[in-house]
């Protein structure tokens, strides 16, 4: 089994509730997300239907909706709600020193 590897890509600061940040890691593009209630999650940036960059997509309380064709997709478990389906990746996430990590 394989040590997780934590792996810096934002400072908390540079977070903006409720807008998502693109960030690359290892080849990966990977959406983090801000909420409102201080929460910040991680997931692959790219919709499981059309591809869409879910970074840009619009935010509320623990769900994106894609910004190309307003799938809703959990922040929190990576599935897309229903009626739809899929799921994206998911990545834990630590805040240490006021910098956000991917644990990976």
């Amino acid at each position: 089994m394989r040590a997780m590897e934590k792996v810096r890509v934002a400072a908390l600061e540079d977070l903006t509730p409720l807008i998502g940040t693109k960030v690359i890691v290892r080849d990966k593009e990977i959406g983090v997300f801000l909420t409102e209630d201080g929460k910040i999650f991680a997931v692959n940036n790219v919709c499981p239907h059309k591809q869409g960059p879910l970074s840009e997509g619009t935010v509320s309380e623990h769900s994106v909706f894609c910004p190309l064709h307003d799938q809703q997709i959990d922040l929190e478990t990576g599935l897309v709600q229903e009626p739809d389906t899929g799921c994206v990746e998911t990545y834990e996430v630590e805040i240490i020193d006021g910098d956000v990590y991917l644990c990976l």
